[in-house]
């Protein structure tokens, strides 16, 4: 299976690169190919502007949504998203990877899926080609996400309340709005203060589950 593993973490020795490493191994050694988009390493641009077309429709006036539905007919987006629309083609599965800022992704991820998951490119309003018709339909995804506060803070009736509803906007609004099939999301919590042991459970935890949603190839 052709895995792309989306990544965003600044800081190589943390707790996510390490958890990144090691998903990367096994999915390897399991039979997978993987390729690997670090948004923080790749210096990813993470803002929607101008910049992100060379043939541009209009120069009176920007219109986001017109100016990528106009570079998805033909393939005028700028070089970086190209390159990232190429992974995403090649790819059966997603795995998207970040620690939670604000109940939120980071603005790097949210920026890459803003500019590569264009219309035209991911779905299409004008064919109605969303959800079960989405134009990514037959791949799929998964989101794996770490938590600084513990999971009572992100439980429902807590002061959060359940991260998988809040993630609700990126599961099924954004990715299942595009087609993918999404598995339920790998989530750690409490990961700013974790012992030598809570981290080696964590990893192993991870390997299960990457073990059940991509089993190693025959």
């Amino acid at each position: 299976m052709n895995i792309l593993y989306v990544f965003a973490h600044q800081e190589a020795k943390s707790f996510n690169s390490t958890l990144k490493e090691a998903a990367i191994t096994s999915l390897e050694k399991n039979g997978h190919d993987v390729r690997l988009s670090d948004l923080y390493s790749m210096q990813f641009k993470p803002v929607l502007d101008r910049d992100d077309f060379t043939q541009p429709k209009r120069d009176d006036i920007f219109n986001p949504f017109l100016e990528q539905m106009n570079a998805s007919k033909n393939a005028s987006f700028s070089r970086d998203i190209l390159d990232e629309m190429e992974k995403v083609k090649w790819a059966d599965f997603l795995i998207f990877q970040f620690p939670i800022y604000f109940t939120n992704m980071p603005a790097i991820m949210k920026g890459w899926i803003d500019r590569v998951f264009a219309p035209g490119f991911a779905f299409n309003p004008a064919t109605q080609s969303a959800y079960d018709t989405g134009l990514l339909k037959g791949k799929k995804a998964m989101v794996v996400t770490s938590t600084g506060a513990e999971e009572s803070w992100y439980s429902e009736g807590g002061p959060h309340g359940d991260i998988r509803e809040l993630l609700r906007y990126l599961t099924h609004c954004t990715l299942e709005f595009t087609g993918l099939e999404v598995f339920p999301s790998h989530i750690i919590f409490g990961a700013g203060n974790m012992s030598q042991e809570r981290v080696d459970g964590e990893i192993q935890r991870y390997m299960e589950k990457l073990d059940s949603v991509a089993p190693k190839e025959s």
